[in-house]
């Protein structure tokens, strides 16, 4: 019955976003015949950033409707008010409906804009929600809004997160994004979990105290601060650096960790329309840290007997053939390299594009023992996996292939594959 669900939500979400697309250029007519709208390349620019703009408030396009396999159907709404209410102070908040697990998650807070030339803000929130365990995201990726993650159709490991946070961000340089976030944090794993962080204590939940200081400085990127909704053109490379401290016997601070993640993302643009793209990523972790905030590099596929079972929508930076859960590590780094040739031109409504793929990771872990009732391996010998896609086949789908091999090859040898649907759709400018 859930898997009936699924394929709705992703049918469902297709439909959306292609009517989006198509109806951009109607949508930013009607807007220029009323004194309430905006210019279509205003409008389309919200969209882009992930917000449906009204006069004094703008929703948030991420909180409409998503899936995992712990909440099934999340829905709600969220936003954020606009510079039409105020120029120096913001409200935002969301509030959403888990139906699988019948449970409301919510954050409201606001912003305080104290310098407009660095377009510097001081925000304070209270949330109650869920977070997926092992997954380590960067402060400054949520301003760069995706309509559709396929990745979290398949996320079951959750822990609950109830924080108050303090946040400062700040345009260090036209280049360079800058946040500072304190946030006090009581985390509560939905699965049966103990730390064990030496011989006499043992947490199944815990309190974090934690500080994260995130850069990212993209050299050849240019950015438009206007309407307070920032508009990048791309340029590459781009490099995100993140540094996060956990205080013990600070404000009930259970644990003292600390860790430092590095990205960098390289493409290189063709004139036939073809184009490399290179990401690498890498983080390492020491102290005392519970696997809530350790590193699982970016699995994405369910552990189900047959191909078919396991056949679901390929995500963006993920790896395909790593099951959910099967690693994690306290350092580890990844290498994705993804080749997109000319799109076959066969019709000019049908033009495919085939995309080579080829995906590493290695990491390791320290005292393994200290975290109970939970299976997991390491990476240390290297994981290895290739493939490709066929994108834009019918309504932004496609299709993915990936198999895995090197050292952890499996010894069934379906286990190796994934087949996978892709969905790509972008709103053209």
């Amino acid at each position: 019955m859930l898997m009936k669900y699924y394929w709705l939500f992703i049918f469902f979400t297709a439909l959306v976003c292609k009517s989006q697309a198509q109806n951009i250029d109607t949508l930013g007519t009607k807007s220029q015949t009323t004194n309430d709208s905006i210019k279509k390349a205003e409008f389309v620019n919200y969209l882009g950033n992930g917000y449906f703009p009204t006069k004094y408030f703008n929703f948030d396009l991420r909180y409409l409707i998503k899936f995992n396999q712990h909440e099934g159907f999340r829905t709600g709404l969220g936003g954020v008010t606009n510079e039409t209410f105020s120029e120096n102070f913001r409200l935002q908040g969301y509030t959403v409906y888990g139906f699988l697990d019948h449970r409301f998650k919510y954050s409201f807070g606001g912003g305080l804009n104290i310098a407009k030339k660095t377009n510097t803000w001081i925000s304070l929130f209270y949330t109650e929600d869920l977070e997926e365990t092992g997954s380590s995201t960067f402060l400054t990726d949520k301003r760069f809004f995706q309509f559709f993650e396929p990745r979290l159709l398949n996320i079951d490991l959750f822990h609950q997160n109830i924080s108050k946070t303090l946040i400062i961000e700040h345009q260090l340089h036209t280049k360079i994004l800058t946040e500072i976030q304190f946030s006090l944090n009581k985390i509560d794993p939905t699965y049966n979990y103990t730390f064990r962080p030496n011989s006499s204590q043992n947490f199944t939940n815990f309190d974090l105290s934690l500080l994260k200081v995130a850069a990212q400085w993209s050299p050849f990127s240019e950015f438009d601060q206007a309407s307070n909704n920032t508009e990048t053109i791309y340029g590459y490379p781009k490099f995100t650096l993140q540094y996060t401290k956990s205080f013990a016997n600070i404000i009930n601070g259970d644990f003292n960790f600390s860790k430092l993640d590095f990205r960098v993302i390289q493409q290189f643009d063709y004139k036939n329309e073809a184009s490399t793209q290179i990401v690498l990523t890498s983080g390492i972790a020491n102290g005392d840290v519970p696997i809530t905030h350790l590193y699982h590099a970016y699995p994405n596929n369910v552990n189900k007997e047959t191909i078919l079972q396991r056949f679901s929508v390929a995500g963006i930076n993920s790896f395909e053939t790593m099951y959910f859960n099967e690693f994690f590590s306290d350092r580890f780094a990844t290498l994705q390299i993804k080749h997109k040739l000319k799109p076959f031109n066969i019709s000019p409504w049908f033009k495919p594009q085939l995309v080579l793929i080829s995906r590493y990771a290695i990491g390791d872990m320290n005292n393994i023992d200290r975290h109970e009732n939970i299976s997991f391996n390491t990476l240390e010998k290297g994981f290895s996996e290739s493939g490709f896609e066929i994108n834009k086949l019918f309504f932004g789908f496609g299709l993915s292939f990936a198999y895995r091999y090197g050292a952890y090859h499996l010894p069934e040898f379906g286990d190796n594959f994934a087949f996978k649907f892709t969905f790509n759709i972008s709103l053209e400018k």
